[in-house]
């Protein structure tokens, strides 16, 4: 399966790269100042989100999401890559605290349907390719981002059905390509998500 090649290829990237690419993510070692500024209140770096779930009723989803994008190891994706199963689609940069904060609460969610009826796809706002593949490596994450900092063009298509304004956002889209749900805002862990995503996969059942 074409997500399953560019998910080895990319964890292949990420080895091969080792601490070089460490440098381009500033402060992600174990005192991480960012995630630690953003626990204790200070809030920068990012777009505020509020953390609130929204659930949209399977009649009331728009039309499905087209989109096409290049992730951190130069293999094209699109959104036919992703029909017919659940995709997790989250909105994230480096340097942004609650993204750090949030990131083993998406790779746990991932590892638990990754063969079970959903996958996971970053989008990376900001950064470059080695940035995005040292942040993986620093926090454990195996799914793969777009790199979308160019143009925008993924994060658009998305924004033509729903907001997309704080970072991170995180939308669950159904196995139509339509959003399901959206968080706006740092997940406050992973039982949220899983239940969603279970919800949403139950829908076809």
């Amino acid at each position: 399966m074409r997500t399953r090649q560019a998910r080895s290829a990319r964890l292949s990237w990420v080895t091969a790269l080792g601490l070089a690419l460490l440098l381009g993510v500033s402060g992600c070692a174990a005192t991480d100042e960012l995630a630690a500024q953003y626990r204790s209140g200070s809030n920068k770096g990012y777009i505020s989100g509020d953390g609130r779930v929204v659930e949209i009723p399977a009649e009331d989803r728009g039309n499905p999401v087209v989109f096409e994008g290049v992730i951190e190891t130069g293999e094209k994706v699109s959104s036919d890559d992703y029909r017919g199963q659940v995709l997790v689609v989250n909105f994230w940069y480096a340097a942004c605290g609650p993204c750090r904060v949030e990131a083993p609460y998406l790779e746990e969610v991932y590892q638990e349907f990754a063969e079970n009826g959903a996958d996971f796809l970053g989008v990376n706002t900001y950064d470059q390719a080695a940035t995005a593949l040292a942040f993986a490596d620093t926090y454990g994450i195996t799914y793969p981002s777009v790199i979308d900092a160019r143009n925008g063009q993924v994060k658009l298509a998305f924004a033509k059905v729903t907001a997309v304004l704080a970072t991170p956002t995180t939308l669950v889209v159904d196995q139509e390509g339509r959003v399901a749900a959206r968080i706006s805002g740092q997940l406050d862990g992973s039982s949220t998500l899983r239940a969603i995503v279970r919800d949403v996969i139950k829908e076809s059942s």
